[in-house]
């Protein structure tokens, strides 16, 4: 098979892996090498949902022995099929590296022969790459679950950063699904990673110079409509990993159709706006404080549609509302909507040479067609309704009717970072 086809087709499988980020790393060139995965030497590059592109995201095949029912790559699906070798893969990264299409790698793979046969042939991708070529840049690797520890640990120590896919939010659906899998195959490499970055940590602490152990840290991928599992199981799931396993990321990949299987959730289209919605969610777990439990409960386990997590636990709330700005306590004003990381920083900073005004509060990045619902300003309320709910629930509403469509995460009810939407 020619090279074109080879990309063409190992290109557009990589497509549904949507766990790749770039930053983070810090891999510095050396004398004669070529590229730089320092914190400078990285060029992002975000398609409209987020995604990033600034990557070579290629699968090294897309022969799979596993028939996973959510996969396109699945066993018994009838499509075209294709396999590298790490000499291919490597000359083509360097090529894409030299004529400036990228500025690092972002390589997975479908499970071929076996997981210890597929993760030797990735390592000797990088290893090549980095011992051959000499190159610096960044390298994405992806674990594949059940191959040996060993092998993962080599494979950390070339990569920048590492992922190993959960894909399922549950054990059950697992089975379901995809019964070639199990639990134990894809958390113990990732508790292993875990386990080494501790180490590398404590390294760096004792020695002058330590191998570098997948500096930019590990993720993972859940697929997010495929099984009938609620937000709220989604996202403690994503809590525990968090908390267990320190991951950098959680991604959420909104479940593309490409099987009829009757084991699949009634799935006609990418559920992406409740992808946008767990997005959210998941920033406010990271960055604000928030408990999965908060945000949701047995009694109402998936977000609401029409409106954004923090807004929708603000207005189930209201008894902690309004919150006077110039006297609120640094998490209290986390949990404003309107108010984010930095703006709360900036208020906090700002009060102690003189009280705020309502005014002020613009210049210092409040967004204050939310902010000014749960908030008071030296006493004074600037909201225009009564704190009810409804009220204030009936003017925060989009005006369009958007749920006919995607939500663009762009519309002005977000900021966003990178293109990534965010909570303010």
């Amino acid at each position: 098979m020619e090279l074109h086809d080879k990309i063409r087709i190992l290109a557009d499988a990589a497509k549904y892996d949507v766990s790749c980020s770039s930053s983070g790393s810090n891999r510095e060139n050396k004398n004669g090498g070529i590229g730089n995965a320092s914190f400078y030497g990285i060029c992002h590059s975000w398609s409209d949902d987020g995604r990033c592109i600034s990557l070579l995201k290629i699968l090294f095949t897309n022969i799979c022995i596993y028939n996973c029912s959510y996969c396109v790559n699945r066993c018994s699906n009838d499509i075209e099929r294709a396999l590298f070798t790490p000499e291919e893969l490597a000359d083509l990264t360097i090529n894409f590296y030299r004529r400036n299409y990228i500025e690092g790698l972002f390589l997975s793979s479908a499970v071929y022969k076996s997981p210890d046969y597929t993760m030797e042939l990735l390592i000797k991708t990088v290893k090549k790459l980095r011992e051959d070529y000499n190159f610096n840049g960044y390298i994405h690797l992806k674990a594949i679950p059940g191959a040996d520890i060993n092998l993962i640990r080599l494979a950390g120590l070339y990569a920048d950063r590492m992922s190993i896919n959960i894909e399922l939010p549950s054990e059950k659906s697992l089975k379901l699904l995809a019964p070639q899998k199990s639990k134990e195959s894809i958390i113990k490499p990732m508790s292993f990673i875990h386990n080494q970055l501790l180490e590398s940590n404590e390294s760096k602490k004792l020695m002058r110079y330590s191998d570098k152990f997948v500096p930019a840290g590990q993720t993972t991928q859940l697929i997010i409509g495929a099984t009938p599992e609620s937000d709220r199981t989604i996202l403690k799931l994503s809590e525990n990993l968090y908390k267990l396993y320190n991951l950098k990321r959680v991604y959420y990949s909104a479940y593309i159709p490409v099987s009829n299987g009757n084991n699949i959730s009634g799935v006609t289209s990418p559920p992406l706006l409740r992808e946008h919605r767990l997005y959210q969610a998941d920033w406010l777990l990271r960055y604000y404080n928030f408990k999965a439990d908060e945000l949701l409960s047995e009694e109402a386990p998936n977000f609401n549609i029409l409106l954004d997590p923090k807004v929708d636990w603000a207005l189930k709330n209201l008894s902690l509302f309004p919150v006077e700005v110039n006297t609120a306590d640094y998490n209290m004003l986390l949990r404003v909507p309107g108010i984010g990381v930095k703006t709360a920083k900036r208020i906090i900073k700002a009060r102690k040479e003189s009280p705020l005004n309502y005014d002020s509060l613009k210049k210092l990045g409040v967004v204050l067609k939310r902010a000014k619902y749960f908030i008071t300003c030296n006493g004074k309320y600037y909201g225009g309704c009564e704190i009810e709910t409804n009220k204030i629930k009936n003017r925060l509403l989009p005006k369009s009717n958007v749920l006919e469509g995607q939500l663009s995460i762009f519309d002005p009810f977000y900021k966003t970072e990178n293109n990534l939407p965010i909570i303010v």
